[in-house]
């Protein structure tokens, strides 16, 4: 039996215990377990698992269907995958941000409808040009998305609030003011929805004849991978980076060392809020097109879980991102095609948010196997020391 519990020690140690890789391991280790715990959920409920999995794939096209609708392909599935990872990737990058930093922004999706209102008002129903409102559309979600962040920051920083607590009170402040004006002023009487946005601002080119194919064209695709490479050299390279990082990991010391944690504090949930800001007209400029009132689009919770399995690292977030999006993307194929209820699918990635959570503990714990299997080894080198003597 203690040859066994030896073994499995020194099988975890070899596995996860290199600390340069551990950023990729533990995320890989946290995958595969959510899934196998998703494989048995499905499997109780009387469904076959790799037929789910597939079905996921195939929803957001990774995998061919059995068959397509006209106009319809592999690829109209794959670029309306990427209208939806668009929001998603920019999301977590904002989550990231404030984690790297020590703060924890969990008022995303707060952020997300504040922007995409503001951009609606103002720039979503007018008759401006697309060459000039699709650029406004992104400057505006910036814009609310870094007030409503730098509110948080300046709470945390001049008064002490945590700013989980504030983030969530904006969450609700926003849901219900903006719905109140949407229903007032804005609202689609058919759809019950605001009313949707000119063609021109829209960030998503809808429904788009290529070929024989219809597509839903994400224009900001591009600038959201662009923007997740750049985060990372702002936080890797740059002296703002850096400081960002010290103030998160001690800011006693970083105080001491000169750093103005306050200043810092602010300026990391205006830059974590921006990136809100353009998850939020990427999602209802881009991939919705509409705002619907007293909900709060789950994408900004999401995002929790991303940036986690992504260790808060803007790279691992574009690969972790891409993976929560297939799970939510692909969900209603997997519905209509294997009768699994599509709700399976966030309990996939709240599954996936509970392991991605132990990843610290897991570093702690491989640590410990590696003392105890160092330990073991020097009592058996004293033993066979005393033997020979």
């Amino acid at each position: 039996m203690k040859t066994k519990s030896n073994g499995l020690k020194r099988f975890f140690v070899n596995c996860f215990g290199n600390e340069k890789y551990q950023s990729i391991t533990i995320p890989l280790f946290a995958i595969l377990i959510s899934l196998i715990v998703g494989a048995v959920i499905i499997t109780l409920l009387g469904k076959n698992a790799l037929s789910a999995y597939q079905n996921l794939l195939q929803g957001s096209g990774l995998l061919p269907k059995p068959s397509y609708a006209g106009y319809k392909s592999m690829l109209t599935d794959f670029t309306s995958f990427l209208n939806a990872w668009t929001p998603m990737l920019f999301a977590s990058l904002a989550v990231a941000v404030a984690l790297r930093a020590g703060l924890f922004n969990i008022g995303v999706s707060g952020q997300m409808l504040t922007a995409g209102f503001f951009a609606n008002v103002l720039v979503g129903y007018s008759e401006m040009p697309s060459v000039i409102a699709k650029p406004l559309v992104l400057i505006v979600g910036i814009i609310a998305g870094a007030c409503v962040g730098g509110l948080i920051g300046y709470l945390k920083y001049r008064f002490n609030i945590n700013e989980v607590v504030s983030s969530i009170m904006i969450n609700y402040i926003a849901q219900y003011v903006f719905s109140f004006f949407i229903n007032t002023y804005f609202v689609d009487p058919v759809s019950r929805q605001s009313v949707s946005v000119s063609t021109g601002s829209r960030l998503t080119l809808m429904d788009t004849l290529v070929g024989d194919l219809k597509m839903d064209i994400p224009l900001a695709v591009v600038l959201a991978i662009i923007t997740a490479f750049f985060i990372k050299f702002l936080i890797d390279k740059t002296t703002l980076g850096y400081e960002l990082k010290a103030a998160g990991a001690s800011p006693t010391a970083a105080e001491y060392a000169g750093i103005h944690v306050g200043k810092n504090m602010v300026l990391t949930m205006v830059i974590s809020g921006g990136l809100a800001g353009l998850a939020g007209v990427t999602y209802y400029l881009g991939y919705f097109g509409s705002i619907q009132p007293k909900v709060l689009v789950s994408t900004g919770f999401d995002a929790i879980a991303v940036s986690l399995l992504g260790n808060s690292n803007p790279i691992g977030i574009l690969f972790s991102s891409f993976l929560i999006t297939i799970i939510s993307k692909g969900s209603t194929y997997m519905s209509s095609a294997a009768g699994i209820q599509a709700e399976i699918a966030s309990v996939i990635t709240g599954i996936l948010l509970l392991f991605s959570a132990c990843g610290a503990y897991m570093k702690q714990k491989i640590k410990l196997l590696e003392y105890d299997i160092t330990a073991e080894k020097s009592v058996l080198q004293k033993q066979e020391k005393g033997e020979e003597q």
